[in-house]
């Protein structure tokens, strides 16, 4: 047996502890893991009104507190772009999602997919924004103009718009260049001379941006965007989900992760609050309303 100078080491005991210790922290991880897996997790798509760095940026911090208040991991998904993020509306990939009013209706029919809750205190209206010191004062001045849009089925920022310049008979040329912020960006820099957009993700762009654009006119309100889910989505999920949801304007906490989507609260919705979008029968994604 060797000597220390604080007397004799006994290896059998150091291997001993050594094993207990291990054997303790391999059952201390094997439990975390395991309590990972058996936490329920569900994709949350969020519709591509801007980039994806930029929403996973406002709404990654949300989402975390969501999963934290309700038990249920949320998991951030969303599209490259807003027909890519149909086709997968279309086929349920998203067990949640977030979508324009026009997407719930269709979505709704063709996939399953039933609103749970939606935006406190707000109508959704679809603005056009010009340069601040455009001289563009009413929409009959963008007469022959090229306008741009996100989407064709983007509803308001892109629909409404539109039906308003053809209520009017004002021609316009319609460019679509992907997601709302996108339009900002190009109208801001001169490179178009206005664009659709909705009031929400113009308050939430980059003042650089915000700051250079006015609002030239704006359409009549709707139901707004639809958080639904997939019928594959266990009811009690959903309820820990909401209820998560409807508790953020209740702390400072909650109103802080808010604060970048523009958002006053959320609160629960039934699927005929979008009664009033079902009756414009508007029917650019009729291909999926048939499947």
């Amino acid at each position: 047996m060797k000597r220390s100078a604080n007397g004799p080491v006994k290896r059998p005991v150091f291997s001993l502890l050594r094993a207990l210790v291990s054997g303790c922290l391999g059952v201390l991880l094997m439990a975390h893991i395991q309590a990972q897996e058996a936490q329920p997790s569900l994709t949350f798509g969020i519709v591509p009104q801007q980039s994806a760095s930029r929403l996973a940026e406002e709404w990654g911090p949300l989402l975390s507190e969501l999963s934290r208040r309700s038990g249920v991991l949320l998991v951030f998904r969303t599209a490259p772009s807003i027909p890519v993020f149909e086709e997968r509306l279309a086929k349920g990939a998203y067990d949640l999602a977030y979508m324009n009013p026009y997407h719930y209706v269709v979505f709704h029919k063709a996939a399953g997919y039933r609103a749970f809750a939606r935006e406190q205190d707000r109508r959704l209206k679809g603005i056009l924004v010009v340069r601040k010191d455009s001289a563009y004062q009413k929409p009959a001045d963008l007469a022959g103009k090229t306008v741009a849009f996100p989407a064709p089925a983007a509803f308001a920022a892109s629909i409404l718009p539109q039906a308003e310049f053809g209520r009017l008979k004002i021609p316009v040329d319609a460019k679509f260049v992907a997601s709302h912020d996108s339009v900002y960006r190009a109208v801001a820099s001169g490179l178009q001379e206005a664009g659709g957009g909705i009031q929400r993700t113009l308050e939430a762009s980059p003042p650089e941006v915000r700051d250079a654009l006015r609002v030239l006119t704006e359409t009549p309100a709707y139901t707004p965007h639809a958080f639904a889910a997939h019928p594959r989505v266990p009811l009690d999920s959903i309820a820990k989900v909401l209820a998560a949801m409807v508790s953020l304007a209740g702390d400072e906490a909650g109103r802080h992760l808010l604060l970048p989507l523009a958002f006053k609260g959320l609160t629960g919705a039934q699927d005929k609050e979008w009664n009033d979008i079902r009756a414009l029968d508007i029917d650019l994604l009729e291909r999926y309303g048939r499947q």
